[in-house]
């Protein structure tokens, strides 16, 4: 049984036409390689916005309430009186928050990005062909057995090299 097909382009324009076309025609399971990132690519693919800022806003939030929290809870434990001042004032805790703030939210950004972007990838991956680091742009494109020749069709109208099936 065919997974799917690969297309090899030479093109820029061609293989954004064909990511265009593909989309219109409701076909979203789709790879595309390139040799070096292209404004234009991400302009056809339109991804969606990147959830790795939840992950940011989250774990900020977590390190403020964690810097206050263990800078009043240590004063109050630990109570030094002096002069009739307030044991737990906000002002000097709001440079240990910012820093557990910027520390946390910044190692949940790390992590954030790992995770969505699945990083190891432990499974190989369908579609590649190293003519697509150099000079080729490829797509790879995940379809039912009933909708490959019209893929096929949709890739080699758009200008594809070569397209192939894949297992």
């Amino acid at each position: 049984m065919t997974r799917g097909l690969v297309a090899n382009f030479r093109e820029l324009d061609a293989t954004c036409d064909a990511i265009e076309d593909l989309k219109a025609r409701k076909i979203e399971k789709f790879t595309v390689y390139t040799p070096t990132p292209r404004h234009e690519i991400e302009h056809a693919l339109k991804p969606p916005i990147s959830r790795v800022r939840q992950f940011t806003l989250i774990g900020g939030l977590c390190g403020a309430v964690f810097g206050y929290w263990i800078s009043i809870w240590t004063s109050d434990y630990w109570a030094l009186v002096v002069g009739g001042k307030a044991v737990a004032s906000w002002i000097p805790y709001t440079i240990i928050c910012f820093e557990l703030m910027v520390l946390i939210g910044g190692l949940s950004t790390v992590y954030g990005m790992f995770i969505l972007s699945r990083v190891p990838k432990i499974t190989q991956t369908v579609g590649f062909d190293p003519r697509f680091t150099a000079t080729d742009y490829g797509i790879f494109v995940e379809a039912p057995p009933e909708r490959l020749k019209e893929v096929e069709a949709l890739l080699r109208d758009h200008g594809a090299l070569e397209v192939r099936n894949e297992r």
